[in-house]
């Protein structure tokens, strides 16, 4: 079989560049070795939703009903049921893929992807039988997989990945979760929310590392009231994993050793490459690309996850348009820039643009501008005031230069903000905006009159 387009991988980078090439009237094969949709939709970004809304429901039945008005009798969950909502979620996302896939005529081919050749692939499938795919151009889009920690191997009981984690038939008594990034901050809310004893270890100062300290900080709080272990500044020196659960010896504000029934690693992720040909690697193991998302192999190019962070589903298929774009058509690709990233515990925690640590580190002039949620009526009227709106303008012009958010549906405000500053907009346009009322988008609005002394709300 020939094509214009082989892709490699069917998860956000892959099955969208995929079809944006089959828009453009390219002749193109998707392979992917599991299901339509990848890690984001079958294991990562979708089904873990589907847990964190089930955890944010039980929790508000369990301990805040008195306050809504609510009385409940025998309040009860069932765990498999749980699990399988989110298993349920996930079949008909990757289901849906498969669906675009017909509509847009792209061949999708399961089996295992191998370069064997600039333009030439080898599928095997699952039945041990090969085939040969000739293509003009290769899109590799194979991501990541969990990193394992140095001593403490993964035994998909005791010691887990987020994969596992997904899918536990039994819910742990007690679990250590070892960095406190989205994936790891994410599962310590919803095993927390179901009773789980949790414990949260993070080596770097503050949990979310990644975020603009204050909301780390804020989030950290919101832990705290909600019985969470946090340990940061907090390195494992020693672990042991056994049939019946882990031991795990830290050094923090104190030298201790932790036990539990299952350890989750989340301290980071590695390429996932796919066999044949080998491509110039960077030094942190991603494929190496150049301005054109091409490799050091002409015709093969590569996006998503695979070529390094940032590691974010929206992010993959961003880079996937551009690559199919710059190869079929005039546009000149571009790399990625300004971005949201955004975790979904509770309170959610969302931001795009600059920290303020990165603001002061690049020798900026700006101006911060910041709204809490208990200042909002519609915070105060939903039980939701946790948190608030920070926003960063630069000076003389006041364009945004960064905004964080953490609280309620902070993951969907923050599309306004990088909007913002795609738009180049300045805080005079923001202000003579008019914000619908009584939201939570309010606070955006707020955030901007504070940073220049004109809030009325505050």
């Amino acid at each position: 079989m020939s094509y214009d387009l082989v892709v490699i991988g069917g998860g956000p980078a892959g099955y969208v560049g995929a079809i944006r090439a089959a828009q453009l009237g390219k002749k193109v094969a998707c392979v992917e070795k599991e299901r339509a949709g990848g890690t984001c939709l079958n294991w990562g970004c979708i089904p873990t939703k589907s847990l964190l809304r089930n955890a944010e429901l039980f929790h508000l039945m369990k301990h805040r009903a008195d306050e809504f008005g609510f009385s409940f009798d025998n309040l009860s969950f069932d765990w498999s049921k749980v699990i399988k909502r989110s298993r349920d979620v996930a079949d008909k996302n990757a289901g849906g893929i498969e669906y675009l896939f017909k509509k847009n005529k792209v061949d999708y081919i399961l089996g295992e992807a191998s370069l064997e050749r600039a333009g030439s692939v080898t599928v095997k499938s699952r039945d041990g039988k090969t085939q040969k795919l000739e293509a003009k151009n290769v899109l590799l889009s194979t991501g990541v997989v969990s990193r394992p920690m140095p001593g403490l191997p993964f035994n998909g009981t005791t010691v887990i990945g987020s994969r596992e984690a997904m899918i536990l038939e039994k819910q742990p008594k007690s679990i250590v979760i070892i960095g406190a990034g989205a994936i790891g901050v994410e599962f310590a809310y919803f095993f927390n929310a179901f009773g789980t004893k949790v414990t949260l270890i993070e080596m770097l100062p503050n949990i979310l590392p990644l975020e603009d300290t204050e909301a780390s900080q804020t989030l950290e709080k919101a832990y705290a009231k909600l019985g969470i272990q946090v340990l940061t500044n907090t390195k494992v020196v020693k672990a042991e994993a056994g049939k019946e659960g882990v031991k795990i010896s830290v050094e923090g504000k104190k030298v201790e050793t932790l036990e539990a029934e299952v350890c989750l690693v989340a301290i980071g992720v590695q390429a996932l490459l796919s066999g044949g040909t080998a491509l110039k690697l960077t030094q942190r193991g991603y494929i190496e690309t150049d301005a054109r998302y091409q490799t050091s192999l002409p015709g093969v190019f590569a996006a998503g996850d695979i070529i390094g962070p940032p590691l974010l589903a929206h992010v993959a298929s961003y880079e996937a348009i551009q690559a199919v774009e710059g190869m079929f058509t005039n546009h000149a690709p571009k790399k990625v820039s300004v971005f949201p990233s955004c975790t979904y515990c509770q309170p959610q925690v969302a931001s795009v643009g600059l920290t303020e640590r990165a603001a002061k580190e690049k020798g900026l002039k700006f101006k911060v501008g910041k709204f809490p949620f208990s200042a909002s009526g519609k915070a105060r009227a939903v039980g939701e005031t946790d948190g608030f709106v920070k926003i960063l303008f630069g000076e003389p012009y006041g364009e945004v230069l960064g905004a964080h958010i953490v609280g309620a549906e902070a993951t969907e405000m923050i599309g306004e903000l990088g909007l913002a500053i795609t738009l180049e907009a300045t805080h005079e346009e923001i202000e003579a905006t008019i914000h619908a009322h009584p939201t939570l988008s309010e606070a955006v609005h707020e955030a901007t009159g504070q940073a220049y002394g004109v809030a009325i709300h505050l």
